[in-house]
């Protein structure tokens, strides 16, 4: 099929759906756009008054949301630990993708040590890591010509000894592993509720509901989601984790750290001229398009899968100031720089996709235990920042947080002041682990690009403290507070004219979305919901000119007139959502709440 037209079948006709039902709703002063129960509840709604509520309950002894790295490499080690001293353990794992590495997306460039120590002959097991790095290149790109960095052994950029891989492969090839060993894996089941028992630690986790109509009623496919408890509940959801959001604030464990910062990655796959492939080259640069006072940078690997394949990439900082900046379309203009365009020519285009990163590193890290549950992987933020990597410090925590636990849910006579198991040994042991040492030892790169030169005064910093004291500077610097603070109002700022993709290096927005697969259930309330459908207007695109237009890498919001000719309205095209989570983080009102649609939806990356 061709891709572009299965996006308009799968994705333009349920909008239709929507104009047809507001035309309905137009006499309201402002168009309902949210319909979600986490917003309207059910127990008001007399649609609801008659249908069953009650959920099946199953049992385990520890639960875990999320099939990424962190979370598979915490359940293999679980079943290790459980092998290895004969005892019964019964892990499930729950991922709101279709299939284990779907929503899985990273550069990406892997440091093995974590993946080492759970499976030391990983290369006689088939592992899919097939390209170690030989060649690194750093630039500094102007408009037209580049500028080498030498990569002085000891900066975090230097990748020796690492592999670029393509990480949802590698999640797939560990949850192959995982279920070897007895993990019982679910995929499509998103964990969409937090429960706990009545002295208010964790109990489990309820999946999805299925079977609700766009308007917010019942179908009559309507089916409840089932409840998983368990002593310990592990939440690996990755980067601003839905689940996370709501524990942070049970628990107060943002208490004594600085808020987490972001940015946001947009990634593609290409297959190139043989003559120009460089298998294991890694080349990253910052500087053009960005101006000196916008963080982020790119990357551009050679694979050695098979046929000449290169994964390249481009990461904005979320704490940019300007609301007409769009990362996409950054990203599809730094494609043109000569020194990338030279690499592209004449190659093929075969995969899109974005995510949101954490990069609060050592500062922003929360508190990690509660009762009944752990905070591991890049839920609440190990990624090392200017080293670009956070797969092998969230396996490492996946691992840390098994091996805390193991000894408390195995006990024969455990006494717990909580019905819900505590486990502050994790935290304990993550401080004295080499996660710790990593983060706080390059605590300090990130923030200092917040000064008058930006960008450079930035590398000044990390090339005169980082190479030479490794971190050991006794003090700390801070970050500048939340990203979504950090937007300037439109009529200071000047608009950002981009050139038109050309179809060849650059693309469209709709195009690049047809590429990472996405789908969603038509029929299902917006998984994008708002706390007040009035802000977007009244606030965001009254003083952002809409910002969310722009920092979306999926065009799922549009500002469209309303359909009486008076004004404008938001449109929320959530089946266009690659789960990025970008606009959870950058809405300038946080008045989006990004919540789990059905499970199974979502992007179908493939080995991104």
């Amino acid at each position: 099929k061709d891709p572009v037209q299965s996006f308009r079948i799968y994705h333009v006709v349920p909008q239709l759906y929507t104009h047809v039902h507001r035309r309905a709703c137009s006499s309201l002063s402002t168009p309902r756009i949210t319909t979600h129960y986490t917003i309207h509840p059910r127990d008001k709604d007399p649609r609801w008054q008659d249908i069953e509520m009650e959920r099946f309950a199953d049992e385990a002894d520890v639960v875990i949301v999320g099939g990424g790295p962190a979370g598979l490499s915490a359940a293999i080690r679980l079943k290790q630990l459980a092998n290895q001293h004969q005892k019964e353990l019964r892990v499930c794992l729950v991922e709101k993708a279709s299939q284990l590495g779907a929503h899985t997306l990273s550069g990406a460039c892997l440091e093995p040590s974590a993946l080492t120590e759970l499976f030391p002959d990983w290369k006689e097991r088939g592992a899919p890591l097939n390209t170690p790095v030989t060649d690194d290149v750093f630039s500094i790109f102007t408009e037209k010509h580049r500028i080498p960095v030498p990569i002085l052994p000891g900066l975090p950029m230097r990748n020796h000894g690492n592999y670029i891989v393509r990480l949802g492969n590698l999640v797939r090839w560990l949850g192959e592993q995982a279920e070897e060993l007895g993990v019982e894996l679910y995929p499509g089941y998103a964990a969409s509720e937090v429960l706990f028992h009545e002295d208010r630690s964790v109990k489990g986790i309820a999946t999805n509901d299925v079977g609700i109509a766009k308007d917010g009623s019942p179908k009559d496919v309507f089916e409840r989601g089932m409840e998983l408890h368990a002593k310990v509940t592990l939440f690996g959801e990755g980067c601003h984790g839905h689940l996370a959001k709501q524990l942070y604030k049970q628990f107060n464990l943002r208490e004594n750290c600085e808020p987490q910062t972001y940015a946001i990655g947009l990634k593609e796959l290409w297959v190139i001229d043989e003559k120009k492939w460089r298998p294991g080259r890694a080349e990253h640069s910052v500087g053009w398009p960005l101006d000196r006072h916008t963080y982020g940078g790119s990357f551009l690997y050679h694979l050695n899968e098979g046929e000449p394949m290169v994964a390249l990439g481009f990461v904005v900082g979320l704490d940019y100031s300007n609301p007409y900046l769009s990362p996409f379309k950054e990203f599809q203009r730094w494609k043109h720089h000569p020194f990338v365009e030279s690499t592209l020519e004449g190659g093929q285009r075969i995969a899109y996709g974005a995510r949101a990163l954490n990069e609060g590193g050592f500062q922003s890290i929360p508190k990690l235990t509660f009762p009944g549950g752990l905070l591991i992987g890049c839920s609440p933020g190990f990624m090392n920042v200017p080293k670009i990597k956070g797969t092998h410090t969230a396996m490492k925590s996946g691992i840390l947080a098994a091996e805390a636990l193991f000894p408390k849910v195995t006990a024969e006579n455990l006494d717990s002041e909580t019905a819900g198991l505590h486990v502050p040994e994790y935290s304990d042991n993550l401080k004295t682990s080499s996660v710790w040492k990593e983060l706080r030892s390059v605590r300090n790169i990130r923030p200092s690009f917040h000064n008058p030169l930006g960008l450079y005064g930035g590398m000044v910093y990390t090339g005169i403290f980082y190479w030479i004291l490794r971190g050991k500077e006794p003090w700390t610097l801070k970050h500048c507070g939340i990203d979504a603070n950090q937007l300037k109002p439109a009529k200071d700022c000047t608009p950002i004219e981009y050139p038109k993709p050309d179809g060849k290096i650059s693309f469209d927005l709709l195009s690049s979305v047809a590429l990472s697969g996405t789908n969603h259930e038509g029929d299902q309330p917006p998984h994008l919901t708002l706390k007040d459908d009035s802000v977007p207007v009244a606030r965001n695109l009254a003083i952002y000119d809409g910002p969310e237009q722009r920092f979306c890498p999926a065009g799922v919001y549009e500002y469209v007139p309303v359909e009486t000719g008076d004004g404008m309205r938001l449109q929320i095209n959530a089946q266009n959502c690659v789960h990025c989570k970008t606009c959870d983080i950058k809405d300038p009102s946080q008045n989006i709440n990004w919540v789990v649609p059905e499970g199974g939806g979502g992007p179908a990356y493939n080995g991104m």
